[in-house]
């Protein structure tokens, strides 16, 4: 099976993503790309019934290649980011409700929070279009531009990463903003932080990662 590791690992996390309420019924979607091929959710099928076989391998030309079903309507999407962001290997497309509400309320998620530096900066908000259609995938493509994830208006959120991993975290992370956002927001005017803040922010965030080994000598404890 092609893909055999890639397709596995879609299926995992779309069931992640549904329990975390972050995927529902069957909307929303997931890729991979390996190379000149991407591995994608097929349309109408429910996540708790998803196995490996059932996600297709398309080209980045939208060619079918290894697919059982037909794929998701906003393939065209996928595509259209990919061949924008070279260095993105997984999207993640979801319809959770607190981005969802965020997306007709504003055209940016503004820095609420210095978490919006793993997106680059505010978040944008791509203008509506029908789903699945060229237009959408345009709208998206400018608002990720220089950014790792974006709002579609009056749809739901989409999210970009050198590993699907990663992704799909900012998937989580980006609803987690939304939601502040809609609570400080109704509460009163939400105070944001400046663009240096997010700046410095990012840079330290581009040193993070698992704990590493402590170099130099020993430390001394008393006793």
């Amino acid at each position: 099976m092609l893909l055999e590791r890639e397709r596995t690992e879609i299926v995992g996390v779309c069931a992640e993503l549904a329990a975390a309420g972050l995927l529902v019924a069957t909307a929303g979607n997931v890729s991979v790309r390996a190379g000149d091929l991407v591995a994608v959710t097929p349309s109408g099928v429910g996540y708790a019934l998803l196995s490996p076989a059932d996600i297709g391998v398309h080209k980045l030309d939208g060619t079918a290649v290894e697919a059982r079903f037909a794929p998701t309507s906003e393939l065209p999407l996928h595509l259209a980011v990919y061949g924008a962001h070279a260095e993105t290997a997984a999207i993640v497309h979801t319809h959770p409700v607190a981005a969802t509400a965020v997306s007709t309320l504003t055209d940016e998620l503004p820095a609420i929070h210095y978490y919006v530096a793993m997106f680059g900066g505010s978040v944008r908000v791509a203008p509506y279009a029908t789903y699945g259609s060229d237009e959408l995938a345009r709208n998206a493509v400018a608002a990720l531009d220089g950014r790792a994830g974006c709002l579609l208006a009056n749809h739901g959120a989409v999210t970009l990463g050198s590993d699907l991993r990663t992704a799909v975290d900012r998937g989580v992370y980006l609803e987690w903003l939304c939601d502040v956002y809609l609570r400080a927001a109704s509460a009163g005017r939400p105070r944001l932080l400046p663009p240096t803040e997010i700046a410095a922010v990012a840079a330290k965030l581009a040193d993070y990662g698992p704990a590493r080994p402590v170099t130099g000598p020993p430390r001394r404890t008393s006793g």
